[in-house]
């Protein structure tokens, strides 16, 4: 069962091949960090849990391939089967005179050049047969800040609300980069991580100086070397979690394996020494995310349908364009009415819609065909329920209004490929469609296709070898098939299972 008492835990699963880290809020499943531990190249550490397959956040000197102008993008060997995209946003930090709108972009022949080298970092893994996703724009990130040794200016979490706040952080700072006013810093910048709300000026030194060090060292590797090669890797993945996730409101990190325990544990005396009471080891009995419900979490999250607490539902598809949601109140009636009916549920599915885009890891366009209400307020109180479901998200995200249809447009930055993606494989049965014929479909096929034989030569034996569920079905319907084929010039039709057939495919052949 899930604590349902603790207002934020971290359970940390860790495998004979992956890296799993629940976050756990008010009992429920809230985020999943999954990394695979095998399978990553010669570029991984060969301690188990160094590094991952993802290469998210790795600085890289590459070498610029192709500049397309027409598509004001440029094509970088970073060392990858696929060579890496750079477009004109991700690069216009390397022109000479920096533009400050889309509208002003540069063209991307100012910034790069063919055979130059480059240092880039990823910003979105390879997916299909598209490479990774490359920016210019370098950004180190740390427990407090994030350093941009390349935009000279403060930028503060928008998830930090309180105005006051905002202005201390950015204040503190400016003081701190008034001592990096020597090169190679002297253009750098900070993004304030929620992280650091009530954090003082020695904290956010502190970290800022690790940050500094971090860059200098990329700066010394890129000396001497020849591209492509990778300067700079992100942290391991449990190092990387508690960066990340685990702040004020986190009571307790559970952990399932001593190792990572231990490099937890020299994690927070590093950079968080009050965090290290925190760490807890799971010794058992049974495995951490049995013991806590959240492999039966992990396993709804591969269902389409998505229960809701009135007794309505939401139903999740994709596609390669989008991913369409629909939300149904199934057979709940409000005693309000049609209207508190609709408001009621189509405010359920907004929390459970900005929960499953981040559990599911579903990126690009999504489109919700919310249930119709009438009263602008209505409509308004379900656009701000999904507005502050999606405000936990790390991921940048955008909220059209509600369409005269109903349908309310989501899109959310795409770094990894979906969890659905991730955990299946093509279909050999349908290549990838995700749907496979039906019988009756089929069985209709079969029928054209031997009217087709009868009418070329007639009065010959047809012989059908199908694929046996398909042979099935005819069989079921064999009476009124035969009299059909029979009124059709079709009278001497024998019909043959063969295993080697998929549900698609089968033969129609004449006889003598």
């Amino acid at each position: 069962m899930l604590n349902s008492t603790a207002q934020k835990e971290i359970l940390i699963s860790v495998g004979a091949a992956e890296f799993r880290a629940a976050i756990v809020e008010n009992g429920g499943l809230q985020d999943l960090v999954w990394d695979v531990l095998i399978g990553a190249d010669e570029r991984s550490s060969p301690r188990r849990l160094g590094r991952c397959r993802s290469r998210l956040g790795e600085v890289i000197l590459g070498r610029v391939q192709k500049v397309m102008s027409g598509m004001q993008a440029a094509f970088i060997d970073v060392g990858m089967e696929r060579a890496g995209f750079l477009g004109i946003r991700e690069a216009r930090c390397l022109a000479e005179e920096q533009a400050h709108g889309d509208e002003d972009l540069p063209a991307i022949g100012t910034c790069v050049r063919e055979g130059a080298e480059i240092v880039v970092q990823i910003i979105k893994d390879p997916m299909g047969d598209k490479g990774a996703r490359l920016t210019a724009s370098i950004s180190i990130p740390g427990r407090l800040l994030v350093l941009t040794p390349h935009r000279s200016r403060v930028a503060v979490s928008r998830r930090i609300v309180d105005e006051p706040e905002r202005d201390r952080l950015t204040a503190l700072c400016n003081l701190i980069l008034a001592d990096f006013q020597n090169a190679p810093l002297s253009r750098a910048g900070f993004i304030v991580r929620s992280a650091a709300a009530g954090a003082d000026l020695a904290e956010l030194r502190a970290d800022a100086e690790r940050l500094a060090e971090v860059w200098q060292g990329i700066l010394a590797a890129w000396k001497g070397t020849r591209a492509p090669v990778t300067l700079h890797r992100d942290l391991a993945p449990i190092e990387r979690t508690l960066r990340d996730e685990l702040d004020a409101q986190t009571s307790r990190i559970v952990i399932d394996d001593l190792e990572t325990v231990e490099a937890a544990r020299a994690y927070c005396r590093r950079t968080m020494p009050d965090a290290e009471a925190r760490l807890d080891f799971f010794s058992g009995p049974g495995t951490l995310f049995d013991r806590y419900g959240i492999e039966d979490c992990i396993t709804q999250l591969g269902q389409p349908r998505v229960p809701l607490p009135s007794g309505g539902w939401i139903t999740i598809e994709s596609t390669e364009a989008l991913t369409a949601i629909d939300v149904n109140s199934g057979s709940f009636i409000d005693a309000g009415g049609l209207e508190e009916t609709s408001l009621r549920v189509n405010r359920e599915a907004a929390r459970e819609i900005g929960r499953h885009l981040r559990l599911r890891g579903i990126g690009g366009v999504t489109i919700v065909d919310f249930i119709h209400m009438t009263a602008p307020g209505s409509k308004q109180q379900v656009l701000d329920a999904l507005a502050a479901a999606l405000s936990r998200d790390r991921a940048p995200t955008q909220i059209s209004p509600i369409s005269e249809f109903g349908l309310v447009a989501i899109t959310r930055k795409r770094v990894r490929d979906p969890l659905t993606k991730r955990v299946t494989e093509r279909c050999p049965a349908c290549h990838g469609d995700g749907r496979i014929r039906s019988c009756e479909s089929v069985g209709f096929d079969i029928l054209r296709q031997v009217e087709r034989a009868a009418v070329a030569a007639p009065g010959s034996a047809i012989a059908v070898r199908a694929a046996p569920d398909v042979v099935r079905w005819i069989a079921v319907h064999e009476d009124e098939v035969r009299a059909g084929l029979a009124r059709r010039g079709a009278s001497r039709v024998s019909f043959e299972a063969r295993e080697e057939f998929r549900r698609e495919g089968f033969d129609v052949a004449t006889e003598p």
